[in-house]
């Protein structure tokens, strides 16, 4: 069974939403980063991290493709052109909008105070919303690969509610009906309750 530890408000989400829609059984822990809990597990005290036995792997976006290769389903076969535009969706959101949504938190609560510069978070919003909305219009289904979920969706699902939550400025109604599909799923809303 797979252990998932980390805090449901963070990228943890990304993984506990995988393993919902797998249909895997897992137990989850939260905890924040560089608690006593994480660190004991993984020196980097970052979250979110899961144990398979003995294996530790950090790292929402290795995890979710392990879990993801391993269980056959929410990703393109490996080695095929489909796996190849996956991945080059998935590296897309995490250097277009996953990255800059992380450098707008750091200038917000991450950095100690006197290291943050709070004018950045204007220009890294700019940069936000010129690449979701480049992003958005390649969306080929009702999800970014098509008629299937796959990893870049859930990362992109998240992203979504992270830019709400920092405020950022609001999508395009093609994103918002995208969200819409995502939180509709039974599985993204079984996630939702690990933090209610």
């Amino acid at each position: 069974m797979y252990t998932v530890i980390g805090g449901v408000q963070s990228r943890t989400f990304r993984v506990l939403w995988c393993l919902e829609e797998l249909g895997v059984p897992f137990e989850h822990r939260p905890a924040a980063p560089r608690s006593d809990e994480v660190t004991a597990v993984s020196p980097l005290g970052k979250i979110p991290v899961l144990l398979e036995g003995d294996a530790v792997i950090p790292d929402s976006t290795a995890i979710l493709t392990y879990l993801a290769d391993k269980h056959g389903a929410l990703t393109c076969p490996a080695g095929t052109l489909d796996r190849a535009r996956q991945d080059a969706l998935t590296f897309r959101i995490l250097d277009e909008i996953d990255s800059v949504l992380w450098a707008a938190a750091r200038h917000s609560f991450i950095l100690p105070k006197e290291e943050r510069v709070p004018a950045i978070k204007d220009s890294l919003k700019l940069e936000f919303s010129r690449n979701l909305e480049r992003l958005t219009g390649e969306i080929r289904g009702p999800f970014l690969m098509g008629e299937d979920l796959t990893i870049p969706d859930i990362i992109l699902g998240h992203c979504g509610g992270w830019s709400r939550t920092a405020k950022f400025p609001d999508a395009s109604a093609e994103f918002v009906d995208y969200l819409k599909r995502l939180r509709g799923r039974e599985a993204f809303q079984r996630t939702v309750a690990y933090g209610a």
